[in-house]
């Protein structure tokens, strides 16, 4: 517990500085927007505020710690900044300005309330530093809610007639339902360790997780609120209605930004091998991942929606990042474990994030629903656009030299060492299965007769497309040295 000393209190002031002036830095255009009576301002002034916030987050962040990765502890404990959060904070910030930046070119998020929608992006991406730097289960939980709150409002406010609204209200629903069960599994983790605070709870995990019952209820309950929010089989229902209803800027926020904070709370869970003690837990987490992958990919093979199709290959690349997630938890190497899983986080992110990015600039209004078969003539009248979908996907589906293929090799690797042969199995074989689904845009694009439709001149989401596939191929490259930096990060954090 910290002394309550004007030093210590000016040093959790600089921890959470980052947070709070993206916060307060975003609020401004929703205050300019009464003294214009009620118009809607300039939506490029809205932007470049909103982006004046994101800049701040990430100067403040990198001139406090961005070369000194000391592990720091504010608010008794209850948040630590650290190497894992430095390096997942950059993402945050990395995703949520590509998000305002499609959410400004596209049909369906641009014009009206447009000021509320860039607010709710950014405080939801608060609740993500919130709950990447949670040292406790109480501020994990108001880092989720935070951020789910905003999701929630961000569905809904789509112009879409109807998908949005069944989506908002099926994710409202499931969501209040997954949050409930997290804080009952809280409740039960406090009752029998008298802590919320992780170190606390690991450090009991050890003899409780096989003595007592009710600490093993209280863990699978956090576990199935954390399963929720990234995807897990069988808690993935929601998955492809809600990324098919949101606006597409909102869907490729969602997919990528809440996964990779929620999947770092969850490593934090796992911050020691006792969890390993339970032989019981390990075999439901390892057939959780195996099902997810196994859903997922077979789901994706059916589906002609884009959207829909990415949702389903979103649940399995949850999957392939459990796969990370259990040999962290209950292997013998954490470290090396937890760095596979950030750097696989990362690569997904980018990869995502320029799919959604195509799919958002052939979307000419909010009721557009893009088919694969859409895609035929792109090819030729969108050359760069349509390499740029090539790297992605073969990207997605691991194939080397991307991103994607050595974020897949580290995960399995990890797995590997620590003689988990059965999930590394399960994880290839299901790679291989996702290569024919994502192989169908390209042969679409380039072997199938049509002609494209003109697309609107989105210069930033066109942007998006071209420079995220520049990074998966230059990062796939520069891969090994990515990786130490993030291991080194990494390294005695936890």
């Amino acid at each position: 517990m910290n002394n309550p000393t004007e030093l210590i209190s000016l040093r959790e002031l600089l921890v959470v500085a980052p947070l709070c002036a993206m916060f307060l830095i975003s609020l401004i255009p929703l205050l300019i927007k009464p003294l214009l009576g009620g118009r809607e301002p300039n939506p490029i002034s809205v932007l470049v505020w909103n982006f004046l916030a994101i800049i701040a987050g990430a100067g403040i962040s990198a001139a406090l710690f961005g070369h000194s990765f000391v592990k720091t502890f504010a608010f008794s404990n209850a948040i630590v900044m650290d190497g894992t959060s430095v390096w997942m904070s950059y993402l945050v910030y990395f995703v949520t300005a590509v998000g305002l930046m499609l959410a400004y070119d596209h049909v369906a998020t641009r014009g009206r309330q447009f000021t509320e929608f860039c607010f709710l992006m950014v405080s939801s991406a608060c609740g993500m530093l919130v709950l990447i730097m949670s040292n406790d289960l109480i501020v994990t939980f108001i880092g989720i809610e935070t951020m789910s709150l905003c999701l929630y409002i961000l569905v809904a406010m789509s112009r879409e007639a109807t998908l949005s609204k069944e989506a908002a209200f099926k994710y409202f629903v499931l969501g209040s339902f997954a949050s409930a069960i997290f804080l009952y599994g809280i409740a039960l983790i406090y009752g029998t360790v008298g802590s919320t605070y992780l170190p606390d709870i690991a450090t009991q995990a050890v003899k409780l997780i096989t003595t007592n019952r009710v600490f093993l209820v209280g863990a699978v309950l956090i576990i199935t609120g954390f399963a929720f929010k990234v995807s897990i089989f069988p808690l993935h229902a929601w998955t492809p209605d809600v990324y098919q209803g949101a606006s597409t800027p909102v869907t490729a926020f969602m997919s990528t930004a809440v996964k990779a904070a929620t999947f770092v709370a969850f490593l934090r869970f796992f911050t020691s091998e006792a969890f390993a003690s339970s032989p019981h837990l390990l075999s439901v987490m390892t057939w959780l991942a195996v099902l997810t992958m196994l859903i997922g990919n077979v789901a994706a093979l059916m589906q002609n929606n884009l959207k829909r199709m990415l949702a389903y290959s979103s649940v399995a690349h949850s999957g392939y990042a459990m796969v990370g997630l259990i040999t962290a938890g209950f292997g013998t190497n954490f470290n090396a474990a937890a760095t596979s899983l950030l750097f696989y986080l990362f690569s997904y992110a980018i990869m995502t994030l320029g799919t959604f990015a195509l799919v958002a600039a052939f979307e000419q209004s909010e009721n557009t629903s893009l088919e694969v078969n859409d895609l035929r003539g792109v090819g030729r009248r969108y050359p760069w656009l349509a390499l740029s979908m090539t790297v992605l996907m073969l990207s997605l589906a691991g194939i080397p030299p991307t991103l994607g293929f050595f974020g897949k090799f580290f995960v399995f690797s990890s797995a590997i060492e620590q003689d988990m042969y059965w999930l590394a199995f399960w994880g290839m074989i299901n790679s291989v299965i996702s290569v024919y689904y994502y192989l169908r845009p390209i042969v679409v694009m380039y072997m199938s007769e049509g002609e494209a439709e003109t697309l609107p001149m989105n210069l930033m989401t066109r942007g998006t497309v071209i420079v995220t596939a520049l990074l998966i191929v230059l990062l796939g490259i520069l891969s090994s040295p990515l990786f130490k930096m993030v291991q080194q990060s990494v390294m005695n954090q936890f």
